[in-house]
C-alpha cells in the first residue's frame, strides 16, 4: 500500500487544483488562488518528474513499459502548459489537462510487468537522444491536440453554439492560435529529428536496419500532415477549424504510430 502513496498525492493534487479552478472560477477576486494553483502545480509536477525518473531510470536499465510513457508525456503535456501559463495566462484551459494527468500519473503504479531495454541499448547516447526527443515530440503534439479541441469549443462558445462546456475566462483565440502554432513548430522540428534519427541510426538503436512498418508508416504520414500545416499556415494564412482538423488529423496518425502499437504488444498481448 506503501508503494501507491506517491502516485495518490501527485493525484489528488492535479485534482483537487482542477476542482478548485472550477469552483472558483466565477469569483471576481480569484487572483490568490490561482497563485496557489500555480504553486501547487508546480508541486505536483515535481513529485511527478521524481516517480518518473526513478521508475524509468532504473539502475543499469531503462524501463519503457506502455504506462510509464503515457505517464511521461502526460507530464511533460502539463509542464507545457504550467509553463505557457506563466506568460499567457491559461487557467482555465490547465483546469482540462489535469485530470487526464491525474489518471496518467496513476497507471505507473499498476504496471505488472516492466519492459526494460538490453544495457547495450540503455547505454547508447544516439539511442537515448532518440528516446528523450521522441516522447518531447510526442508531448508537443499531445499538447496541441488537446489544445486544438479547446479552441474548437471556446470557438462555438464565441459564436454562442452549444458547447458540452463552458470555458470560463478564456484566453483571446487569437492567444491559443499562435500558441498552437508555436507548439506545433516545435514538435514538427523533433519530430523531423527523430524520424531522421531512427532512419540514419537504425541499425545502432534497434539493432536491426529500418523496416518500412506501420509505425514508420504512420510516423512519416504524421510528418507529412504537420509539414503540410505549417506550409499552409505560412502560404495562405490557415487558421481556426481547418487548423484544428489538421492538427487532430496528425495526432492520431502519431499515437498510431507510437502509442497504438506499444498497446498491442505491451498490453493486449503481453509481450
Amino acid at each position: 500500500m506503501v508503494h501507491f502513496i506517491p502516485y495518490l498525492v501527485v493525484s489528488f493534487i492535479y485534482v483537487a487544483v482542477a476542482a478548485d479552478f472550477w469552483r472558483t472560477a466565477k469569483l471576481s477576486n480569484n487572483a490568490e488562488s490561482l497563485k496557489l494553483h500555480s504553486a501547487m502545480i508546480g508541486l505536483g509536477l515535481m513529485l511527478h518528474g521524481w516517480l518518473l525518473y526513478r521508475d524509468i531510470f532504473t539502475i543499469g536499465d531503462i524501463n519503457l513499459g506502455f504506462y510509464y510513457a503515457l505517464s511521461a508525456i502526460f507530464w511533460l503535456t502539463a509542464l507545457i502548459y504550467w509553463l505557457a501559463n506563466l506568460k499567457h495566462q491559461l487557467h482555465s484551459l490547465q483546469a482540462f489537462v489535469l485530470p487526464p494527468a491525474a489518471i496518467f500519473v496513476l497507471l505507473p503504479a499498476f504496471e505488472i510487468k516492466n519492459h526494460y531495454l538490453p544495457q547495450t541499448e540503455a547505454a547508447s547516447g544516439v539511442f537515448m537522444a532518440h528516446i528523450a526527443i521522441a516522447i518531447l515530440a510526442y508531448s508537443l503534439f499531445t499538447f496541441a491536440a488537446l489544445h486544438g479541441v479547446l479552441m474548437a469549443i471556446a470557438e462555438r462558445s464565441l459564436h454562442n453554439k452549444p458547447t458540452p462546456f463552458k470555458l470560463p475566462n478564456f484566453p483571446p483565440l487569437m492567444v491559443m492560435e499562435g500558441l498552437l502554432f508555436k507548439v506545433i513548430t516545435l514538435g514538427f522540428v523533433l519530430l523531423t529529428l527523430t524520424l531522421l534519427s531512427g532512419m540514419l541510426f537504425s541499425e545502432e538503436i534497434f539493432g536491426k536496419p529500418l523496416q518500412f512498418n506501420h509505425k514508420t508508416i504512420f510516423s512519416i504520414a504524421s510528418w507529412v500532415i504537420y509539414g503540410w500545416l505549417l506550409y499552409g499556415r505560412y502560404r495562405y494564412g490557415w487558421r481556426g477549424i481547418k487548423a484544428i482538423r489538421w492538427t487532430l488529423i496528425g495526432f492520431v496518425l502519431l499515437m498510431l504510430a507510437y502509442l497504438g502499437s506499444k498497446f498491442i504488444l505491451q498490453v493486449l498481448l503481453g509481450n
